[in-house]
């Protein structure tokens, strides 16, 4: 008899099963003989904790890993965090502050990156510990940072390559600057948003005149001094008499010059636009293109500087100098009105500051010379996207490419390589080798290491993760054994957000150094979001706690919450509900509920095969091997809709075929067959099929829901190896006519129960049924175990075929066959003409769809020769339940 507790409790298994795979080593992989099937983790910050994101991310990519394993494969997993400059560097300062009193320029770097070794190491790294909890089967052994040594030596080799094949460069340009992590961010790093702002209408006088001037609009009105010019179009006739005159800028009483130019648009505002080449891109063209004069009034904290010549503005923070510069417009008469607006402002990533345009020195990546490989190979599959919508979006960027800013005036990350020696530059990976070059260059032996000043900036942390794919297995050592094995990955799981961030760059990066794609295929996520189509943030209240998700469902119940509606490319509609009183999302979920319902389902059919005494030398009844040959070419048939679904990345849809089939099809319907009379035993061949049959669907089920799945295994029989390195199941002859027959018996054991019900039968009571007679109905009550399978399970005493349609029964279809259960009561004649006619409405609307198609042109001529067939099998059937239904309603008329 059963020893299982009666309910599944997730608590009780997933740390025993989890430590027991750990100890097995089964996540650990090592070269070998084998086809290798390796995933890279898209790293998270080394700061972060466990979100929504990463859950629907790490579960696929566990499903892809565990499913490879147990194809046979040498899977490799590995896992890793980001060192997340920005991110990182704002969390030490605020512990900084918050712990030990200190500032960020109270320290000296050294001092600093100590501190911030320290941090990492105390705080850093949790979200991997997390990501056991989910049931993650990475290699821990193979755990990278994205700065420790070997990582670190990658990124620092792939500088020195660029620089020295001229495909990376120093300029001075107009970049995006964060003024509270005072540090360039790139154009991905920049969240535009709609906000609420203001518009200044502020008139500049002619030089030499009272009244006659320009009116011009702006929304950072702060930037005024910076001005250095008033560009209006050259055909515009309300500015021709300026051309020659000069403007004098408020506040600082500065003449400028009226330039005339066609990218000014004569329909918007005035006109007139105010040219400040420091603070904003296009006039930073225009004023390279007019020889305008550049000056930058901003310090890198946002503070205004002494070039903005104004007394009461310098020093002042750039958003209070706007509330100041305001006044004083007003006090000069200057101030026309102030209107408001909606507008997008740029906001940085990572500290929600307000992005300034800002002229800078910086360090660029030469992308056009990078591109054309990483391009094709998209555009030729060689590296596949999954969904193929993603190779628009991915051509469009490629074919706009812009030069990367790489450097960020950080202290944690990895320090730019370049030495200088007065207006010379040297890029080396030591400060020896920098200092060889500058005393072969000079001539100069006496130099030494002190004479050099080695670069303060950090490069971007995007540096080091375009690398990854290539790092993670030591691929910059030519004797790397892993790399030569493992690489090029077999797929990449990502977020499509960041497809120009990472992926572009990855791929650049493969073909630059190891003339070699970095992975074959891209199976790109959606996004988590809200029941409102929000994307899910703890920031906004409305992402639920992914540990108490795991804590009240398991992990996996809530794998299949992530998985059972996750389309590839398609965003997740997760069904948190929010709390609008307490403004927070509720830690529960209906997707995550109906997972534990799922595991307890297959709890209780484990329990109930378990529970079943065997007799040995019982004979099998005719029904069980027929139900024994339905299931097992079921099985043969979901696990061809599986592997199609797996290489198409269809995860969602094949988990749902396998939910189905293991709910509906082993619980609801092959166990119900087989299941003996009450304190009766059972054969022991059905009862070896069983557990048979419910061992594969474990192994099946296991990479979606890896706990519960092998501790049914375990429960099934006694056993020298585990599920998770068990073989996957293989396919075979698929017999088409006996699952259609099956299917029909089904139908009438559906609708035998429906009947029942509608009529407040009990269901036990024995009923005769009768089927119009047809080759098929012939056929299928002559088929061996069939008609003993549908008198046991429809509660039946016997199933007849006949000619003529019995007194008092009530009648209905199943396929094109007809049948009539006869009931020991009179018929109402009026509900049941009701009910024939409206399901005669039905099958006529379901015949003119099919007709629609059938007479549509351009869809026979498209269409494959398979769909064809079945749409015209369709109209027939239809037809000849059109047919049924009209005899039956005259009959009753």
């Amino acid at each position: 008899m059963s020893t299982l507790s009666t309910r599944y409790a997730p608590a009780d298994i997933e740390n025993k099963w989890y430590q027991h795979w750990l100890q097995k080593g089964y996540f650990h992989s090592e070269p070998d003989e084998r086809e290798a099937f390796s995933i890279v983790i898209p790293p998270p910050n080394v700061t972060g904790v466990l979100h929504m994101g990463h859950m629907l991310n790490n579960t696929i990519q566990d499903t892809l890993i565990r499913k490879a394993r147990l194809d046979g494969k040498n899977a490799c997993w590995v896992p890793g965090t980001d060192h997340a400059s920005i991110a990182t560097e704002a969390k030490v300062v605020k512990w900084l502050r918050a712990e030990k009193g200190l500032k960020k320029s109270d320290l000296t770097r050294e001092e600093f990156l100590k501190y911030a070794w320290q941090w990492t190491d105390k705080y850093g790294g949790i979200i991997l510990e997390q990501l056991r909890r989910l049931g993650s089967s990475c290699d821990w052994e193979r755990t990278a940072f994205t700065m420790d040594e070997v990582r670190s030596q990658g990124v620092l080799k792939a500088f020195v390559d660029l620089y020295h094949s001229n495909k990376l460069y120093r300029d001075f340009r107009m970049v995006n600057w964060d003024v509270e992590a005072k540090t360039v961010l790139s154009n991905e790093e920049v969240i535009h948003g709609e906000e609420q702002a203001q518009l200044y209408h502020v008139f500049y006088k002619v030089e030499g005149s009272e009244n006659e001037g320009v009116t011009i609009a702006t929304q950072r009105p702060e930037t005024i001094p910076g001005d250095t010019a008033v560009a209006v179009h050259p055909k515009d006739p309300r500015y021709a008499h300026l051309k020659g005159k000069k403007l004098i800028v408020p506040m600082v009483h500065r003449a400028i010059p009226v330039i005339f130019d066609e990218y000014v648009d004569r329909e918007f505002g005035t006109g007139a636009l105010k040219v400040t080449p420091a603070h904003d891109p296009n006039d930073y063209d225009l004023g390279k293109k007019h020889g305008l004069e550049t000056i930058d009034i901003l310090n890198d904290d946002g503070f205004l500087n002494e070039k903005a010549g104004v007394p009461e503005l310098i020093g002042k923070e750039r958003f209070i100098a706007r509330k100041m510069t305001k006044k004083l417009l007003e006090a000069e008469g200057c101030l026309v009105k102030i209107e408001d607006y909606k507008t997008k402002i740029g906001r940085s990533e990572r500290t929600g500051s307000v992005v300034e345009p800002k002229l800078s020195l910086q360090w660029y990546v030469n992308m056009k010379a990078l591109a054309k490989p990483a391009a094709e190979a998209v555009e030729k599959d060689e590296i596949e996207f999954f969904p193929k919508q993603f190779k628009n979006m991915y051509r469009s960027w490629m074919d706009g490419i812009r030069d990367w800013c790489i450097s960020r005036q950080l202290w944690w990350g990895h320090r730019i390589p370049a030495w200088y020696l007065g207006n010379d530059i040297f890029v080396a990976l030591t400060a020896e080798e920098a200092l060889a070059q500058a005393q072969s260059k000079t001539g100069n032996n006496s130099l030494t290491i002190n004479d050099l000043r080695q670069e303060e900036d950090v490069l971007d942390t995007w540096f080091s993760s375009w690398l990854w794919p290539i790092t993670v297995f030591d691929g910059f050592n030519p004797d790397s054994k892993d790399f030569n094995y493992y690489y090029p990955t077999s797929v990449l799981v990502t977020g499509w957000d960041i497809i120009f961030l990472w992926v572009a760059r990855m791929a650049m990066a493969g073909y630059e150094w190891k003339q070699e794609l970095p992975f074959k295929n891209v199976y790109f996520t959606g996004m988590v979001r809200d029941i409102n189509r929000k994307k899910m943030s703890k920031s906004l209240g409305n992402s639920p706690d992914a540990l108490a998700l795991l804590d009240l469902y398991g992990a996996d119940g809530v794998r299949f919450g992530m998985l059972a509606t996750a389309p590839a490319g398609g965003d997740l509609i997760f069904d948190a509900p929010y709390n609008a009183a307490t403004k927070t999302t509720e830690n529960t979920s209906a997707l995550c509920e109906q997972g534990r319902n799922f595991c307890n389902k297959m709890w209780n059919a484990s329990r109930l095969i378990k529970g079943w005494n065997v007799d040995e030398q019982l004979p099998t009844p005719a029904k069980n091997e027929l139900a024994r040959r339905w299931i097992t070419h079921k099985k043969r048939q979901v696990l061809v809709e599986i592997e199609e679904n797996f290489k198409q990345f269809r995860l969602s849809e094949a988990l749902m075929t396998l939910y189905k089939f293991i709910w509906d099809d082993f619980c609801s319907w092959y166990l119900e067959m087989i299941k003996p009379d009450y304190e009766q035993p059972i054969d022991a061949k059905t009862l070896e099929t069983a557990i048979d049959i419910y061992d594969d669907l474990m192994i099946m089920l296991h990479p979606f829901m890896p706990f519960i799945t092998e501790e049914i295994y375990h429960q099934l029989k006694r056993r020298t190896k585990d599920c998770i390195i068990s073989k996957y199941p293989k396919t075979g002859r698929i017999n088409a006519d006996l699952l259609h027959a099956v299917e029909s018996a089904k139908g009438i054991i559906v609708k035998v129960r429906e009947i029942r019900n509608n009529k407040g039968l009990k269901q036990r009571e024995l009923l005769d049924l009768y089927v119009q007679k047809s080759d098929f109905s012939k056929d299928l009550l002559e088929m061996d175990g069939m008609k003993s399978m549908i008198l046991k399970s429809a509660v039946l005493t016997d199933v007849q075929i006949i000619e003529q349609e019995p007194a008092n029964s009530v009648s209905f279809i199943v396929g094109t066959d007809k049948f009539y259960l006869v009931l020991k009561e009179e018929i109402d004649v009026e509900v049941e003409r009701a009910k024939i006619f409206q399901a005669l409405e039905n099958a006529r609307g379901f015949l003119r769809s099919v007709e629609v198609k059938l007479n549509n042109q351009k869809f026979v001529a498209n269409a494959a020769a398979a769909v064809l067939a079945k749409e015209r099998q369709k109209w027939a059937d239809g037809q000849a339940r059109v047919a049924i239904l009209e005899e039956s309603l005259a009959k009753l008329n």
